[in-house]
């Protein structure tokens, strides 16, 4: 399998986490979807990355397909759960995570895309509210386990660290650590992981 993807995008980080948990092989083919020279259109017509090509040629791309679908690929290191209720709280956390990114990412997007007269202060106000509202939620349900489900550690604990991850990378000012010593202490334990040793954006 190739992975189309870049060191800094955190959807491709937690692909590549799942990957190393699951021990599975593949190459990572650097592309950067903004430049002249990326070809990841030919893959995923939506031109964005992680985008996963198989060993028959086919294309699947948004990183929660992708994570999903390694899931099955072998027992090990199983991080999703079978059990219908505890499988949706998983992905429930993961959609949590994305969504903080998701916001993050437009921000940082409005700021290094458009001329400062250009920017709207009330749009990245709007999708800052809802990185601090997903923080806390996060904070708020992260019970004082090591892992988002208890004992094991699951996708929801991949999503949040490389959510986690890439706000230190790219929105240092954000005290997340200091504000939710829950995400903090969270994120140390995954960042142990040589998965994640292995990943750190850049």
């Amino acid at each position: 399998m190739k992975l189309l993807g870049s060191l800094a995008s955190p959807y491709v980080r937690k692909v590549r986490v799942v990957m190393a948990e699951k021990k599975l092989d593949y190459e990572l083919v650097l592309d950067n979807v903004w430049g002249p020279e990326t070809t990841v259109p030919q893959s995923n017509p939506l031109g964005k990355v992680p985008c996963l090509i198989m060993e028959d040629g086919a294309a699947m791309f948004d990183s929660r397909v992708i994570v999903e679908y390694l899931d099955t690929l072998t027992p090990v290191g199983k991080l999703i759960p079978a059990q219908s209720r505890e499988r949706a709280v998983v992905k429930c956390w993961e959609a949590l995570a994305d969504g903080v990114l998701d916001a993050a990412i437009l921000v940082r997007l409005e700021k290094t895309l458009r001329p400062v007269e250009q920017q709207s202060q009330i749009w990245m106000d709007r999708q800052m509210g809802k990185v601090h509202a997903g923080l806390k939620t996060m904070s708020q349900d992260l019970a004082e386990t090591p892992y988002c489900m208890g004992n094991q550690f699951t996708l929801a604990d991949v999503a949040i660290g490389c959510a986690l991850g890439w706000l230190s990378f790219r929105f240092p000012e954000i005290t997340w650590r200091d504000d939710y010593p829950n995400l903090a202490r969270l994120f140390d334990k995954v960042s142990e992981r040589p998965s994640f040793k292995d990943s750190v954006p850049h």
